[in-house]
């Protein structure tokens, strides 16, 4: 299992990375390999401010649909929109890649929520 230290993690096992104000979000390794294999992402919230832990989309895999909560409250910019053709990105680069959107962080205070990845590791188990 792979846990970048340049990341936040929630409890819901989503993933962001800042970048000055904007930042990417995604799910975690964890995430895609309990989930199995991704058929489908679905972001229908670009241009829109989602607040934290608040669905921002959701994720199909073979067997089962999930959430995917904002880790802090954010306006979504962009959609990978690679994820269309190749959903499976989630599964082979969660972290790189498989990254879902692009938002602006509204309150970068709100970060300090969210654990870093020591505690997330500890989290999972």
């Amino acid at each position: 299992m792979n846990f970048p230290t340049n990341l936040k993690y929630t409890e819901d096992h989503e993933w962001i990375r800042v970048e000055g104000d904007e930042a990417y979000v995604g799910i975690t390794d964890y995430a895609q390999s309990e989930l199995g294999e991704i058929v489908f992402v679905d972001v229908n919230t670009v241009g829109e401010t989602v607040g934290m832990n608040e669905v921002f989309g959701s994720i199909e895999a073979v067997k089962t649909v999930s959430d995917l909560n904002m880790p802090v409250t954010a306006e979504v910019l962009e959609f990978n929109e690679a994820l269309n053709d190749q959903p499976e990105l989630v599964n082979n680069d969660p972290y790189g890649e498989g990254w879902m959107i692009k938002v602006k962080v509204a309150d970068a205070a709100e970060l300090d929520k969210l654990m870093d990845a020591a505690a997330y590791e500890a989290f999972i188990g």
